[in-house]
């Protein structure tokens, strides 16, 4: 099967914070998506969440330009696993090192796409979602003392939706020395749509309105401004960050990137 992918990305700093900390980067030619939603006072999320998405496609792209890549599950799943854990290494070491950045630190999303197989890592609460024949499934799990307590069967998903402690995340980059990202595979087909988002869209929208937004436009650039439009009508509270990745067949395409994956 070949592919072709059609990108979205767009950042709006919502109705309640002049700033905009969270951060977005697609590399069309890694065929690699990053989004982070930075944490910390001054301008250090903003610093946080930029600097990771670039030492972490900085790491990915030294990975492919080794002429070592492989296509196998393992191989990649490590190069995604260490692009997060040098993107921590450079923000804990900016921490450290510069006063106004004490205690800063991000989430970080990665989406990486194959031919028939794409892999997602994360680290924090900002998630990825797959939209699939019209129905919408969130393919990360949130690090958060939400999660966890949910996960314990402390409160109900309903509960939590009212729950003060709806931004304490469990893991993020940049807080510690070392972290463990979560990174796993999915299988993609033609049609597929991946969503990527920071809780400032996650917290105020509904999987249900989401889904009915993805649903309604035809459009990605629609799509994103809509997602966005609602997120801010719900109140704002937060910087809300979209990326958008529509998969569509192409038998022109044969994608020309790098893709060992292609080779499979």
């Amino acid at each position: 099967m070949n592919i072709s992918l059609e990108y979205f990305s767009a950042l709006d700093p919502g109705r309640a914070r002049r700033n905009n900390e969270d951060a977005v980067l697609v590399d069309e030619s890694l065929a690699l998506c990053l989004l982070a939603d930075g944490m910390g006072g001054y301008n250090a999320g903003e610093v946080a969440s930029d600097m990771a998405i670039r030492e972490a496609r900085d790491e990915f792209a030294r990975w492919v330009a080794s002429g070592q890549v492989s296509s196998s599950e393992g191989e990649v799943r490590r190069a995604l696993v260490a692009s997060a854990r040098r993107a921590n290494r450079s923000v804990y070491a900016a921490a450290q090192r510069t006063p106004e950045y004490a205690g800063m630190g991000t989430t970080l999303v990665q989406a990486l796409f194959g031919v028939d197989r794409m892999w997602v890592g994360h680290v924090g609460d900002s998630r990825a979602y797959r939209f699939r024949q019209n129905k919408l499934e969130q393919i990360t799990r949130d690090h958060s003392l939400l999660q966890e307590q949910i996960d314990a069967g402390l409160i109900t998903p309903e509960e939590a939706k009212f729950s003060a402690h709806r931004n304490l995340v469990t893991k993020a980059v940049g807080v510690e020395p070392e972290i463990d990202p979560e990174v796993h595979g999915h299988d993609l087909r033609v049609g597929d749509l991946i969503l990527m988002c920071s809780d400032g869209l996650s917290d105020m929208v509904p999987d249900a309105q989401i889904a009915d937004i993805l649903r309604l436009h035809p459009t990605l650039p629609a799509m994103g401004k809509a997602l966005i439009d609602a997120a801010n009508a719900a109140g704002g509270r937060d910087n809300i960050s979209v990326v958008l990745a529509k998969v569509q067949g192409d038998a022109a395409a044969a994608r020309r990137l790098w893709w060992p994956f292609n080779k499979r």
